[in-house]
């Protein structure tokens, strides 16, 4: 073939970075930081970045963790709002990709379809679908970075309720919120009892005639200040950054203090809840049917709710809680097991996400498919097996950002680590392949027990625990060595395959 007829070479890169969330724009400015001379880029399904905040748009979303701790460590919140709604959630992720010249690097409407390794090439090449003319690309890099989150975006989770079609009203998702959905002077019925559904509520009752959630289970709720005094304070007194820093220290102990304390005496941390809520709502207000789960505290994620938004609108009479379970929808509303009848004019199913780790990517290495409930977390980053492939995933127990920055710090360090000592490869292998196993997110959410099984998984020790102690983390990730025993470096050349050989 001549030269001229030949396809030309796909475009490679050092790093990329699939996704533009909170993730990807934290990945990328890490990128540009510490690793100046890389190459990389970011593909991003969606026509804007923001990721969650710019795809949700039902009324009310917000972010149930503090801005102090959800927002990046190199960069301050300084807006008062602690519990911050979405747009200024996006703002700030927005911001934060102008100041460090990462909007440069996305490229908007790129699917990745799927990802195959090389170990004779050291490289992966990358499979691509502009999901705005269907054209099919290819890209090669040395590291794929999955920061797309543990959620379809395409589609939520609505189990199959009998009879729904008869109904007259719309039925609506969160994750699909129609722009044109008037529900002022309307009946609602949210179905659902998790961080969604304890923020539509509150957010539809400023104008609906009535909101009732509707929950075949109750969850924790606890009120917590939309604005955090100290924070402010702080901020006033010492300046912007050490405000910020300050606060982050004390958020970050709180939060372990808190999660500590539950896991330890759950039966306190439960009578202590109650007696919040019981405070929270009217007289003689049934709190052991509508709150009163039946898990322990943190054995699904706790619900905040801003200055008590929930019990403000159950105590004005804005909004109602119903503890039974669906028989069938009918043309009016709702018919409950019980035999009681709700009516709604919009019905909502706030009833949770589709899990899908790395986007859904089909990964194959050396012509081998990847089977995810085949591998091991390392680090809570990285796949037995896998080379050159690192995700992020953050806590359940606490912000998700705090483990991502440490994450992307180690990811960081590890690029400067073979770069160093002339690695292209890079390849976790545990030392015993018959260590016990558990799951990956040990977690008892629904939306997780729905999946658990198409998940990688951890081991019984490190470094294939996956931590949820961000003292823990810190320890391992930013003041470990990157180098490790089960953890094979090697140096690839075109056709030809380097024997891995463990560093430590």
């Amino acid at each position: 073939m001549s030269s001229s007829s030949a396809r030309p070479a796909a475009e490679h890169l050092d790093v990329l970075v699939v996704g533009a969330g909170i993730s990807g724009i934290g990945a990328a400015r890490y990128l540009k930081t510490e690793l100046p001379g890389k190459s990389f880029a970011i593909l991003e399904a969606r026509p804007a970045s923001g990721g969650t905040w710019d795809l949700f748009r039902y009324p009310g979303i917000r972010s149930d963790s503090d801005l102090h701790t959800f927002g990046y460590a190199f960069k301050p919140w300084r807006d008062r709002q602690s519990l911050a709604d979405a747009p200024r959630i996006l703002a700030y992720l927005r911001q934060t990709a102008a100041e460090n010249g990462i909007e440069e690097h996305i490229r908007y409407h790129h699917k990745v379809l799927g990802a195959s390794w090389s170990t004779g090439e050291a490289r992966w090449t990358v499979e691509v679908e502009r999901a705005d003319t269907g054209e099919r690309t290819t890209l090669t890099c040395g590291w794929l970075f999955s920061a797309g989150g543990y959620y379809r975006y395409d589609e939520g989770f609505t189990p199959h309720f009998e009879g729904r079609d008869r109904f007259h009203g719309p039925v609506v998702h969160p994750q699909h919120w129609p722009e044109d959905l008037d529900h002022a002077g309307k009946r609602v019925v949210v179905i659902g009892s998790g961080a969604t559904a304890v923020t539509l509520v509150p957010a539809m009752a400023g104008t609906a005639a009535h909101v009732t959630m509707l929950q075949r289970t109750p969850t924790y709720v606890v009120p917590v200040p939309r604005s955090d005094l100290v924070a402010n304070a702080l901020k006033k007194c010492l300046g912007a950054r050490r405000g910020y820093a300050l606060t982050r220290r004390k958020n970050i102990a709180q939060q372990r203090l808190i999660w500590r304390f539950c896991q330890r005496f759950p039966k306190a941390a439960r009578r202590l809840i109650r007696w919040v809520n019981t405070r929270q709502l009217p007289a003689g207000y049934p709190v052991d049917v509508h709150f009163n789960p039946p898990y322990d505290p943190w054995d699904q994620r706790l619900c905040a709710v801003p200055d008590g938004d929930l019990f403000r609108t159950i105590r004005e009479g804005r909004a109602s809680v119903v503890t039974d379970r669906i028989a069938t929808f009918t043309e009016r509303g709702l018919l409950l097991e019980s035999g009681r009848e709700l009516a709604a004019d919009v019905i909502v199913t706030a009833t949770g996400l589709n899990v899908q780790a790395f986007g859904g990517i089909r990964l194959t290495v050396d012509g081998r498919e990847v089977k995810l409930p085949d591998t091991l977390a390392y680090k809570g980053m990285m796949l037995s097996g896998v080379p050159n492939f690192a995700f992020a995933i953050g806590y359940t127990n606490s912000s998700w950002t705090l483990k991502i920055g440490l994450l992307c710090e180690h990811f960081c360090r590890l690029l400067a680590h073979m770069d160093a000592h002339g690695h292209t490869v890079c390849r976790p292998e545990p030392a015993d392949p018959g260590m016990a196993t558990r799951p990956f997110l040990d977690f008892g959410a629904g939306y997780v027990r729905r999946a658990v099984d198409t998940l990688p998984r951890q081991g019984d020790r490190m470094p294939w625990l996956t931590s949820m102690d961000y003292r823990d983390d810190v320890r391992l990730l930013r003041s470990g060595s990157v180098a490790d025993p089960e953890l094979r470096f090697s140096r690839a050349t075109v056709g030809e395959e380097a024997a891995g050989r463990p560093v430590g």
